[in-house]
This record gives structure tokens, sequence and C-alpha cells, in this order.
């Protein structure tokens, strides 16, 4: 994992530029508690590395730091923690993007430990919000990548209407 404090990080760029602010808002993660969706710092870190769908090499880096941040307390965790890894690994195989090699175990190692980190999780009380959450971040990090997309569109209404759809015959299940 690339530490914090680490000049690389000015090499790295996101939506905005270079990745020298991402390292202070990545410290706020396991600094404050796990935040929760509604707090500044999410948005911030969503807004410069997964913005509008698209990813940066920062976005790689940044991926470790907040599964290390989910470690601390997975049954504390907002669904941010499990959706921001599950997006950042959809949009790098939509868009054909490349981790660099000088990240690319670090990341890897992280995807892997989602799994494990949603059982842990899964002790507490979850929201279909949360549940979504979870279950991208383990279809993602299967390599699951269109499992992982749909699940995160499958709101309980989606969900009926794809039901009743398919009672319907309108799609051949795959076996």
């Amino acid at each position: 994992m690339l530490n914090l404090e680490d000049p690389t990080w000015s090499t790295l760029d996101h939506a905005y530029g270079s990745a020298t602010d991402i390292p202070p808002m990545l410290a706020q993660l396991s600094e404050n508690g796990l935040p929760s969706h509604n707090q500044a710092i999410w948005f911030d870190i969503w807004s410069a590395l997964a913005h509008q769908g698209d990813v940066y090499s920062a976005s790689f880096a940044a991926v470790p730091h907040i599964v290390e941040a989910l470690a601390l307390a997975p049954e504390k965790a907002g669904s941010d923690y499990f959706q921001f890894p599950a997006w950042v690994e959809i949009c790098r195989r939509k868009q054909g993007a490349v981790v660099p090699p000088n990240l690319e175990a670090a990341y890897r190692a992280a995807l892997a430990r989602m799994p494990s980190l949603v059982a842990l999780g899964a002790t507490a009380d979850w929201d279909e919000g949360m549940v979504r959450c979870a279950l991208a971040a383990i279809a993602a990090a299967k390599g699951q990548h269109q499992i992982a997309e749909a699940v995160l569109e499958l709101s309980p209404g989606i969900a009926g209407v794809f039901l009743e759809r398919l009672d319907e015959g309108d799609f051949e299940a795959e076996q």
C-alpha cells in the first residue's frame, strides 16, 4: 500500500489534476471513525477519484487505504466503504483502465479482502442499500463486474419489476 507520505502521490492524478490532496482525505477515514456518506469527505473522495464513472491512477492507490479503514470496524462502516472499491473496479473494467504496476499488488490484495470484510460487517443491521453495496463488493472482488454493477442498480422497485418480468417469461434464465 502506498504510504500517505510517499512523494509518489504527486505523480498520480485524479479528476482535477495532481493527487497531492488525496492523502489527507484518506487519513481522515480512519481518524474520524468511519465517516458516513453524508460527510463532505466522501463527496470529495468520490468526486476526485470516481468522477462520473472515470477512474484515475490515484483511485487505485486510494482503494487499499479505504479497505484498510473499513477493516478497522466493518460492522460500523457505512455503505460507501463497500461501494467505493466495487465502483472503482467496475469503472476500471468498463474503461479498460490499467492499474499502474507499482499499485497493482496492493490494489488486488485490497479487493481480495472485501468478501471477508463483508462477512464481518454482516453482524450489523443493514438496510437494502447496504446489502446492495456489500453484494456488489463481493461480486467485484470476484471479477463479476456486470453482476456488481447490476446489484448496485437493483433497488427494491427494480427488483420487483425484474422478478415480475422473469415470471412472465420476458427473460430466459441462464442455466
